[in-house]
């Protein structure tokens, strides 16, 4: 079963798929190998990762394919990709679908606000009128249904925020009628509106929990009561690279405040070499050394010795 066509099942059966964020492709591994069905970039992560930026429309649309390039390839389940705005009009939203489906994609996010955009969750957001997402939305459409018709378009709305509930369910509803499979109101804040939209969203919901820590914005529900609400979707976006972040910062600091430098046998701050090669691959690669490269001698860089690889 092609990718497109797993992600699209798993979403039309409104069981609250959780699709947590990646920030690169090792977060993406990591993601696949904790045992979830699907996996979104996340450009919060992308911007965080790539730039050491805010989520905030720095990341170029060319680096944006590029990253989405290796995720998908370091994976075997269905990704989604974060395009923000599209790019620019309808004509850039439409061109970059053709590239997400040629590359292997299953999905993409398209957001609804004015260019630069910011991460849902922080303030200060506008929007483009509703008439011209829907636009948007009905290009990427035509490429879909042209290319893969189980590519799966998720339509954002960040009008929660400015103009209340009602607004964001009438955009829903526009842009699924324009020929969006999945529709997302990001920062929608209480369970009770939840389960107004699930219900009057004429198409799977999705729901974005953040770091599924504290739903920062949203409310923190269950993911069995997403289920139950009929819920298409649920986003984790920012947790991968939040995690990293603590991560490292905690294990640096550590390390600066040994009184030795180090941090010897203090083995729970890290995989161990084994564990982290093991992990993306290097035995397979070894594997092909021994089949294609038997004895090969190389010369060295350094020292103009020879040495056997292996």
């Amino acid at each position: 079963m092609k990718k497109t066509t797993v992600l699209r099942k798993a979403i039309m059966e409104r069981r609250a798929v959780v699709v947590p964020g990646c920030h690169d492709a090792l977060s993406a591994k990591v993601i696949e190998k904790a045992g979830f069905e699907a996996i979104q970039i996340s450009g919060y992560g992308l911007a965080g990762a790539f730039l050491a930026k805010p989520d905030v429309g720095l990341v170029r649309m060319k680096d944006v394919l590029d990253l989405s390039w290796n995720i998908t390839q370091a994976v075997g389940i269905p990704v989604m990709a974060d395009i923000d705005t599209g790019g620019g009009n309808a004509v850039n939203a439409a061109w970059i679908t053709e590239r997400l489906i040629a590359m292997g994609l299953a999905g993409m996010n398209i957001e609804d606000q004015v260019f630069p955009k910011r991460c849902g969750h922080m303030a200060g957001k506008e929007v483009i009128p509703a008439e011209e997402m829907a636009g948007k939305v009905r290009a990427c459409a035509a490429v879909r249904d042209a290319k893969d018709k189980d590519f799966i378009i998720n339509a954002r709305t960040d009008v929660f925020a400015g103009m209340g509930l009602a607004e964001a369910i009438r955009r829903c509803n526009l842009y699924l009628k324009a020929g969006a499979d999945l529709a997302f109101i990001d920062g929608i804040k209480s369970r009770a509106d939840i389960e107004k939209a699930v219900k009057a969203v004429k198409g799977p919901l999705s729901v974005n929990l953040m770091d599924a820590i504290t739903g920062m914005k949203t409310e923190l529900i269950p993911i069995p009561e997403l289920k139950k609400m009929g819920v298409g979707r649920v986003s984790i976006p920012v947790a991968s690279i939040m995690v990293a972040h603590k991560a490292l910062l905690s294990f640096f600091q550590a390390l600066k405040a040994s009184p030795t430098g180090i941090l010897a046998g203090q083995t729970q701050w890290a995989s161990s070499f084994e564990e982290y090669t093991d992990f993306v691959g290097l035995k397979e690669y070894r594997a092909m050394e021994n089949e294609y490269l038997p004895g090969e001698r190389v010369e060295s860089k350094y020292k103009g010795q020879k040495k056997i690889v292996g």
